[in-house]
């Protein structure tokens, strides 16, 4: 019978049941967690009583300062980082150091500096990272590469790119520790790194300048006061205020992530339910961003946090023709519970529209889950048995930085009112 390959977790927020959950429950045969590590028992303890209910056992727990310990106790072959995203680089590289192989949950890490000390640790130890970017595996983006790789649109020249987050899950990144930039790097890093390697993805390309504008234009205290609002309150927990207000969590409703945040709050004092009107937020919620990639590929792209409705519409130009696609995602709140539905589809059309022919809809496989489609796709490559890709969708090191390039790029051109070089931040080598 061959060895279970063994996995370590750091950081066991609500990401981090998407891994556990699955090595417990569908890759048992060949997949075993050794250990957890966070810097919250609570939240620990919860990962530990998951496992348990999955048929996996409770593994042992380390708080962050022992990481080096965990490691030289339990041995892991690989460890996933599913902390925020401002350590993710700490846990990587250390992780690297120690001789371990590495699974990160996007993005890769938040600014240039923290990447170089990334790339420096996989060129000191040759071990590897992993990016788990699970929209290149969704079968609706697998086929956009596909018709683009076929040539059905000739060479491809521009791409316009827009992607809303409705008041559900868009409202949610303005209630957790992402509405800190220093901690997320904003929505153009965090979130929009999915994007920004699709396009990577689908061009076989990389930026090259970028240019963004950005602000925070719905969400926040002054622009709610714009509004005429004049009821306002810190958090919802607790808040009469917040009874009456659609865009307030209210964690003691949900089993888990009462069990996850609320009870863990004596710990840390991390409150997972601030309010999305609230002072000191400094992310972005309307952003629009122009890059030129290295292949004279042009792409306009923007990003709604407060939309009608969750998706995303793509329109890809080129000299034989034009693809359009428009996806429409179902609304999800990230509870740690089940993921199933955080990207599930209600909708997915994809048109080709060649020069002098008529118009196709391009029939699509069946995309069942998350994401999709695409996290079962995704576990099944991390976890399951080998199998040859002919569409490359693993991500590396190096695609986890030239994904969240645009994103470090576009941030700087807001703050400057410049474009933006991106050799200027980072000289990403060749895969």
């Amino acid at each position: 019978m061959a060895t279970k390959k063994k996995y370590a977790i750091v950081g066991t927020g609500g990401r981090s049941s998407f891994f556990y959950t699955a090595i417990a429950a569908d890759y048992s045969t060949t997949s075993i967690i050794v250990a957890l590590c966070d810097t919250n028992q609570t939240r620990m303890n919860y990962a530990n009583s998951k496992l348990s209910s999955l048929g996996h056992g409770e593994v042992p727990t380390y708080k962050a300062a022992d990481f080096d310990r965990m490691i030289q106790d339990t041995k892991p072959d690989e460890v996933i980082v599913t902390t925020i995203d401002r350590t993710h680089n700490i846990y990587i590289v250390r992780a690297l150091e120690l001789g371990c192989n590495v699974i990160t949950e996007k993005p890769m890490t938040i600014d240039a500096p923290r990447c170089r000390e990334i790339f420096s640790a996989v060129e000191r130890t040759g071990k590897k990272v992993r990016v788990t970017f699970n929209y290149r595996y969704a079968p609706h983006n697998t086929k956009i590469f596909e018709i683009i790789r076929s040539g059905a649109i000739g060479k491809v020249t521009s791409v316009h790119f827009e992607w809303m987050l409705n008041t559900s899950h868009g409202a949610d990144y303005f209630r957790r520790w992402h509405r800190n930039k220093q901690n997320s790097g904003g929505l153009l890093v965090h979130k929009s790194t999915h994007h920004f390697d699709l396009v990577n993805f689908w061009l076989q390309s990389r930026p090259q300048t970028v240019y963004a504008t950005g602000g925070l234009k719905f969400y926040g205290r002054e622009n709610a006061e714009k509004r005429g609002e004049t009821k306002f309150y810190t958090r919802a927990h607790g808040s009469e205020v917040a009874k009456s207000d659609p865009f307030a969590l209210h964690l003691a409703d949900n089993e888990n992530l009462k069990a996850m945040y609320l009870d863990a709050e004596h710990e840390d004092a991390y409150h997972r339910d601030q309010s999305v009107f609230g002072d000191g937020i400094s992310i972005e919620d309307t952003m629009n961003v122009l890059v030129k990639y290295r292949n004279d590929v042009s792409m306009t792209y923007s990003l709604t946090a407060y939309a009608p409705w969750e998706g995303f519409r793509v329109n890809i130009n080129g000299t034989g023709g034009r693809l359009e696609v428009e996806v429409v995602e179902n609304s999800y709140v990230n509870s740690g519970g089940d993921q199933s539905l955080e990207g599930s589809l209600e909708s997915r059309t994809i048109t080709l529209r060649q020069l002098f022919k008529k118009p196709v809809e391009i029939e699509l496989g069946d995309s069942i889950g998350a994401h999709g489609g695409g996290d079962s796709v995704l576990l099944n490559d991390l976890f399951g048995e080998p199998v040859t890709d002919e569409y490359l969708r693993a991500a590396s090191h190096i695609d986890g930085a030239a994904s969240i390039l645009t994103g470090i790029a576009a941030n700087r051109s807001i703050a400057t009112g410049q474009v933006v070089n991106v050799d200027d931040i980072l000289v990403v080598p060749e895969a």
